[in-house]
């Protein structure tokens, strides 16, 4: 798979004749990141880092075809230098996606061991995709179930949970029963768009059987409106929540978690741009009609089913009794 050719970081910065050259990444955080270039021409970015980190890199680092993955020295006693370089094989539109994302996610971090392990989970992640295991792009269904959950993360841990908890909570990547589950409450997530009728897929005969006390269904509506400011796309969504998440510990797990899905910082992710244009909460409980597998005939499995909105609107609830308010 390519991208279309775009302006990279790199096109500005000449070959050097010995080591590398440099420039800062614009934006970057107290963890120093540099774009460059090596005397073979080939493309960098470089991570500084403080302490000596042999032993996680050892550990942690994974081998990704067409991309060089190497802890070097640094210029003072005591800093390392974390550099990715780009090899022949790889499209550089699809490289520079990566080296973007790391970026932001690094922007927030200021320890570098939280920075070495953000930055080889997102290795991981393009291992992954290259692999074949989800090389493929998220199907429009996909991307905006992925997107619904996202705002129901974001509404978690602005209201309810605090950072960590709120991406534990996170099970959509996992593909438990349902998207979420914490304490004694499970929320299962489900996305509408503006031309489709009011009913939500069940797929499964466990999505709506839940082990928790509380389980709640979630359903965002979503219109597409990509000349709105204030419509987001999955790249946009996904930037807005690492720049919100100041806990390293809950970034590097929601790192680790897109891996899950599948996602990489691909271009074709800009678009379509979404804004919730509305969103209601239901209890699941007593009467809400739904097929359960303890309560199915024996000999039938995996069921998918259709539930018409106006059937459960007697089972509305307000947002607050799952997440909390300010």
């Amino acid at each position: 798979m390519t991208t279309m050719s775009r302006h990279t970081p790199w096109d500005e910065i000449g070959k050097p004749s010995t080591n590398y050259t440099v420039r800062r990444v614009a934006g970057s955080g107290a963890i120093p990141v540099f774009w460059g270039k090596d005397v073979n021409d080939q493309c960098l970015l470089i991570v500084e880092l403080n302490g000596d980190h042999g032993v996680q890199f050892r550990k942690d680092c994974a081998t990704v075809h067409g991309i060089g993955v190497d802890l070097r020295n640094g210029e003072q006693t005591q800093q390392q230098r974390l550099v990715l370089t780009l090899e022949k094989q790889v499209d550089r539109d699809l490289f520079v996606g990566l080296c973007e994302t790391l970026v932001v996610s690094l922007a927030p971090v200021s320890d570098s061991s939280v920075a070495l392990s953000v930055t080889l989970t997102h290795i991981k992640r393009w291992k992954a995709f290259l692999a074949g295991r989800k090389s493929r792009l998220l199907s429009p269904e996909e991307v905006r179930g992925l997107v619904a959950e996202l705002h129901c993360l974001r509404a978690l841990y602005q209201l309810q949970l605090t950072q960590l908890e709120a991406v534990d909570a996170w099970c959509g990547p996992e593909y438990l029963h349902q998207d979420f589950i914490f304490g004694n409450t499970a929320v299962e997530v489900k996305s509408l768009s503006g031309r489709e009728r009011n009913t939500v897929r069940i797929s499964s005969e466990d999505q709506l059987e839940g082990l928790s006390e509380n389980l709640f269904l979630v359903v965002y509506r979503f219109s597409d409106m990509s000349d709105s400011e204030l419509a987001l796309s999955l790249n946009d969504i996904i930037r807005v929540v690492e720049h919100e998440l100041g806990d390293a510990k809950a970034l590097e797990q929601f790192s680790k978690k897109l891996a899950g899905c599948g996602y990489l910082p691909l271009s074709d992710y800009d678009l379509p741009r979404f804004i919730v244009s509305s969103m209601q909460s239901y209890r699941v409980e007593g009467e809400f009609p739904r097929l359960i597998r303890s309560l199915l005939p024996e000999g039938i499995t995996k069921v998918a089913y259709d539930i018409k909105l106006e059937a459960i609107k007697p089972f509305e609830c307000a947002q607050e009794q799952i997440f909390g308010s300010l």
